[in-house]
């Protein structure tokens, strides 16, 4: 029998009272790719961590091509033929892309060899359909870029197990289709792939086999040709999951809540422009943008909650003119922001999971006397929201960057919605979520919506989008299509403002249109 790539036995990881992993087993068979499933906290991320040598087990062995892994750093396993994409990416923002592939990389040399590595970069990214420019800025790059750097990274590295956690969690389709070409041929050149997703479908798509988690325990391991949806869902959470779109009850809508006019912005970051938006979300009312990332949605969001200063237009709460307003201001007012990057936007991973609660009103007389923090009344908060919100920590004195995605997503969601606001802008609130996590979002979303709140629900999910949307609009190249009922809104209508701007069939439809339908 053929020596497995990859053995990882009885790995014991805890944080505290928290036992993140508890003796967990994974077996990776060389030129495979292994799905690895289970809800948010249930222990892949840092099952993974461990494997990376970036957190040290407190229990368990490590076999890798036939030798024993133990006590190694992140630069021992790229060493060994060991790499990883993280969730959240780990690049320089203001660096370009062959400055970032250049970053703790031996071959770059003493002497920067600038013009051979930038040669690699075009070489490998035109072998893996990846697209990218050497000489391009990271923070000019959409989401799907930016992994792509990430995976380039590792491929030039020359790996022999590459790690992916959740990397088609932020992707339009064709980004998603091209993702799973490079880990195809990867498989056919011998390396091996683990895949961490919530994407059944995908999975069962691209995986050879799959393991699943819970509760930081191996609860199944199995082959996708065996494999169904409904079967792994219950693996993944011990019982059956209602499956289905969400669909909005109907309701009239009240009066406009979040008035958009004629905005526009020139992006300071290299973004995207945006140009001419108008929009007007209703009480009682969810409008849902979807798109491909990287077409303005970002910028948007931003911009309506006081990140960005837009150049023309106009942003209005309830009646009152927030355009110039301070964030502060705008929070006072009642507007609620979900960003997609809760690591870098939403969150201070080295604060607590009370200090993060307490984050938006931390000057507010429940939480503070003068300038002295009142820390009981932020820990007995805290301890009400962990258990309205479902948020999974040990303590409320835990660190944020301790717990998983998805309770981190929570403890977000939580903050904002909880402040009962106005109106709630939320740009990809569900990105790297479960479907069990996806779900209780959008029951929330739902909640406000039904508590005569205004929500601006922005997406790359197209069927998220127009299962939970009253109205649906489309952002592309920095403009918003004109807002449709979702009675109207098709997928191929959809699909060709995604790909064209444009729902006028002009003609045959383009690979990529038909792509981002399926």
């Amino acid at each position: 029998m053929t020596q497995p790539l990859l053995e990882m036995r009885g790995i014991v990881k805890s944080y505290g009272a928290v036992r993140a992993n508890d003796g967990v087993d994974l077996t990776v068979r060389r030129g495979s790719i292994v799905g690895l499933l289970g809800e948010n906290g249930s222990g892949k991320s840092t099952l993974m961590k461990v494997l990376f040598g970036m957190t040290t087990p407190d229990g368990g062995g490590i076999v890798f091509k036939g030798r024993e892994l133990s006590g190694h750093l992140p630069a021992d396993a790229l060493a060994v033929g060991i790499g990883m994409v993280h969730q959240h990416f780990m690049l320089v923002e203001a660096m370009s892309v062959l400055e970032n592939v250049m970053l703790g990389w031996r071959d770059a040399g003493k002497v920067l060899r600038k013009a051979g590595i930038a040669a690699r970069i075009r070489e490998a990214s035109a072998r893996y359909g990846l697209d990218l420019d050497p000489a391009v800025l990271v923070e000019s790059l959409s989401l799907g870029a930016r992994q792509r750097v990430e995976i380039l990274k590792a491929l030039l590295r020359g790996v022999d197990l590459l790690v992916l956690d959740e990397p088609t969690s932020n992707l339009s389709p064709p980004e998603v289709a091209r993702l799973l070409t490079v880990m195809r041929r990867l498989k056919d050149e011998g390396a091996s792939v683990v895949f961490i997703s919530h994407k059944l479908g995908e999975v069962l798509e691209i995986c050879d086999d799959i393991v699943v988690l819970r509760d930081g325990r191996t609860v199944g391991q199995t082959h996708a040709a065996k494999s169904s949806r409904e079967s792994l869902a219950r693996l993944m959470v011990g019982r059956d999951m209602a499956h289905g779109p969400v669909l909005p009850a109907a309701r009239a809508p009240g009066a406009p809540l979040l008035v958009i006019e004629d905005l526009n912005l020139d992006s300071p970051d290299g973004g995207m422009d945006l140009r001419n938006i108008d929009c007007q979300v209703r009480a009682g009312e969810i409008v849902a943008l979807v798109g491909v990332d990287g077409n303005g949605q970002r910028e948007l969001t931003d911009a309506i909650a006081g990140l960005l200063r837009v150049a023309e237009g106009r942003v209005a709460l309830a009646g009152r003119d927030i355009t110039k307003a301070s964030v502060r201001a705008r929070t006072a007012a009642g507007l609620a922001y979900i960003p997609s990057d809760r690591a870098g936007t939403s969150l201070v991973p080295s604060m607590s999971v009370a200090d993060n609660l307490m984050l938006r009103d931390a000057s507010a007389s429940r939480y503070a006397i003068g300038p002295w923090l009142r820390r009981h009344a932020g820990l007995v908060e805290a301890r009400r929201l962990m258990h309205a919100f479902d948020v999974r920590a040990g303590s409320p004195r835990m660190l944020v960057r301790q717990l998983s995605g998805g309770n981190q997503q929570k403890i977000v969601v939580a903050r904002e919605v909880d402040r009962k606001p106005r109106a709630l802008v939320a740009l990809q609130p569900t990105w790297g979520l479960d479907p069990a996590a996806t779900r209780f979002v959008l029951d929330h979303m739902l909640a406000l919506r039904e508590a005569g709140s205004a929500v601006l629900y922005v997406t790359a999910e197209l069927e998220e989008g127009l299962a939970i949307g009253d109205h649906i609009g489309v952002m592309f190249h920095g403009r918003l299509s004109a807002l449709m009922p979702r009675q109207e809104a098709t997928l191929e209508r959809i699909g060709l403002l995604m790909s064209t701007g444009s729902d006028v069939v002009v003609a045959a439809p383009t690979p990529l249109a038909m792509e981002g339908l399926a």
